[in-house]
């Protein structure tokens, strides 16, 4: 229990210091998002900006930007404890809260089911290239993925978007689904869902499959110079039981803490890969909001991501000793 408290307080500190910087860093420029907002409409309407003063002041009072600087900052993290993200300026009226909701799911979708097949195949490929007699094929595969993995997801995903949209006409440019589609629960929304994710998923899988199989490779080589790897074949245990009971077991744990992290992060999605693919998740939300300098959305954005990863740490650290027993008789 004690040890519970105990994490559970560094989380909420976490969130607290980092939900300060949000705050405060979006504020350190000159730019006003309202001023800008306004100022667009009115260009695309073809409006005047006769009296755009009095209604900038009208909507900072408003969103409460004409308040003094401590007093937002207080508003503010009230507003994070009550989980009231408050209103977007770019989207108004709309509530932030619904903006990100909206686009968590597609985030994490995308970025988890990416993040998990990256985990599974460079992990296994990781373990067995240093594995004496694994399979010959890896020698031609791993030096692949090796390469890919030097080379920014986004990258990959105007070269897959080259290839296969642009090219072939086999797979949708981007978008979540096709111009028109009305979203709903029918076999054939979510096979156009698919679809239209099978790109992004694979330029993220690319990048990121060698990631994760040079970070097994390097604790495999430790590994296999311990002493009970040496004791597991004086008592002629199989070789994949070995592998599997022995190496992969104890080479596993800081893949795992990776791993939770990298999911903690699926909530702003991979910003870059969202926004070339146009696809509708946080990270082509945020980046919209960034745009614009949107405070709240960019708020909102930003206190999912911190949430979600001081979550995925206090789990991480509360499971770990049933991950390692090795741990657990430490403690």
């Amino acid at each position: 229990m004690l040890r519970f408290l105990k994490r559970l307080f560094l989380m909420l500190l976490v969130i607290w210091l980092a939900a300060s910087l949000n705050f405060l860093l979006p504020r350190l420029t000159d730019r006003n998002p309202i001023e800008e907002v306004i100022a667009a409409s009115m260009g695309e309407s073809g409006g005047t900006m006769e009296g755009i003063e009095e209604i900038v002041a009208s909507y900072e009072a408003r969103f409460g930007l004409d308040q003094p600087l401590w007093k937002q900052y207080l508003f503010s993290l009230w507003d994070s404890l009550r989980f009231d993200l408050g209103i977007s300026i770019s989207f108004f009226p709309e509530r932030v809260s619904t903006l990100v909701l909206q686009a968590l799911p597609w985030s994490i979708a995308l970025i988890g089911t990416a993040t998990a097949f990256a985990f599974a195949i460079g992990t296994a490929l990781g373990a067995l290239t240093v594995w004496p007699g694994a399979p010959r094929f890896l020698n031609v595969v791993v030096p692949v993925i090796m390469v890919l993995a030097a080379i920014p997801f986004y990258l990959i995903g105007l070269m897959l978007i080259f290839l296969f949209a642009s090219q072939l006409n086999w797979l949708p440019t981007g978008g979540g689904y096709a111009p028109g589609t009305i979203p709903d629960n029918s076999f054939e929304f979510l096979a156009e869902v698919f679809v239209h994710s099978i790109l992004p998923i694979l330029s993220i899988l690319l990048a990121s499959i060698g990631i994760w199989a040079l970070s097994m490779r390097g604790m495999m080589v430790t590994v296999q110079g311990e002493d009970y790897m040496t004791f597991a074949k004086a008592r002629g245990l199989s070789g994949w039981r070995r592998f599997w009971r022995y190496a992969v077991r104890n080479a596993i744990t800081p893949q795992v803490t990776t791993l939770v992290l990298a999911l903690g992060n699926i909530v702003t999605g991979a910003v870059l890969v969202e926004r070339i693919f146009g696809y509708p998740g946080i990270g082509n939300l945020l980046f919209q909001a960034i745009l614009v300098i949107d405070y709240y959305l960019i708020y909102g954005c930003v206190y999912v991501l911190v949430l979600t990863i001081g979550l995925s740490l206090m789990i991480l650290d509360l499971i770990y000793p049933l991950i390692d027993p090795r741990i657990r008789a430490a403690g």
